[in-house]
């Protein structure tokens, strides 16, 4: 375990603890997995503190007793990760130390600076690359499930605005992944998911890249299994001040990947555009605004 999952948090409050308890905080920043393993009284004596201090620390932290932070540990130890109930745990923590306004502004501040780091230029290559295969292909596949599920929904809308060659992977009783049995060496898998990975999703990729069919994957890292697949992978941060691993930086990118294709479309995108209008006026989709009197 590199880091603990209340090590932000232990850095934020170090400064306000006492010299015994910042020997606490010390030695669990930096032996966190014997945190995990060892019992209270063997941590205190390494850590130079009596076993009294430890339960005070957890405490401090807001916390009801060491075993809270023992079991913290241990979660993030067995799952490689500190899973959602642990990220809970560091995040309750955290806002009760900074408090609801600093988290927010924390959260917003990591967004901004994530989706700024989409526009420099090798994000901006792949980004280019990814639409230019998407506009070639006879038909796109878009494949996201889970908290991915928002992503390749919102390229597939955006596309059949301006055509007609999009497939959503999606249905009720198990059928969603039907559809990509048509697929062929022409088409196009736009798929996502992020870490922890959706199983299902990488299984439909690997079908799909046995077929032949060109994969063009959003996920947050170079080595995960759908970037292994891929033709073109678009990589995207996650991390998150949140217990949850944050997706807007995945859904701006499928917003611009989609205007791109709008733009390959030329004037066919432009007429189906007009005939969307169309049928949305015919049916009053929209909230038409009042006249009001000056």
């Amino acid at each position: 375990m590199k880091q603990g999952p209340l090590a932000d948090t232990i850095i934020t409050a170090f400064d306000g603890m006492s010299v015994q308890l910042q020997a606490a905080a010390r030695y669990v920043i930096d032996h966190p997995s014997d945190v995990a393993l060892l019992s209270m009284r063997e941590q205190a004596r390494q850590a130079g503190v009596q076993p009294a201090t430890m339960t005070r620390f957890a405490k401090y932290l807001g916390l009801d007793g060491y075993d809270d932070i023992r079991d913290l540990y241990a979660e993030a130890m067995r799952g490689g990760d500190a899973g959602f109930a642990g990220k809970a745990g560091a995040q309750a923590l955290n806002q009760k130390l900074k408090g609801d306004h600093a988290l927010a502004a924390e959260m917003l501040t990591s967004v901004g600076n994530q989706i700024m780091r989409l526009a420099e230029t090798g994000s901006l290559d792949r980004i280019v690359e990814a639409a230019s295969v998407l506009a070639h292909a006879r038909r796109v596949y878009c494949l996201g499930l889970r908290s991915s599920h928002s992503i390749a929904w919102h390229l597939h809308y955006i596309m059949t605005l301006i055509g007609e060659k999009s497939t959503i992977l999606d249905g009720i009783a198990g059928t969603g992944a039907d559809a990509i049995g048509s697929a062929t060496s022409e088409d196009v898998l736009f798929v996502a998911s992020v870490m922890p990975y959706t199983r299902a999703a990488i299984e439909i990729a690997e079908y799909a890249r046995d077929r032949g069919v060109k994969i063009v994957a959003v996920t947050d890292s170079e080595v995960s299994p759908l970037a292994q697949l891929a033709a073109t992978a678009l990589i995207v941060s996650t991390d998150n001040p949140s217990f949850f691993h944050t997706m807007s930086p995945a859904f701006v990118l499928a917003e611009v990947v989609g205007a791109l294709l709008a733009g390959h479309g030329g004037e066919g995108a432009v007429q189906a555009l007009r005939r969307f209008d169309e049928q949305l006026a015919a049916f009053n989709v929209h909230q038409k605004p009042r006249n009001t009197k000056s």
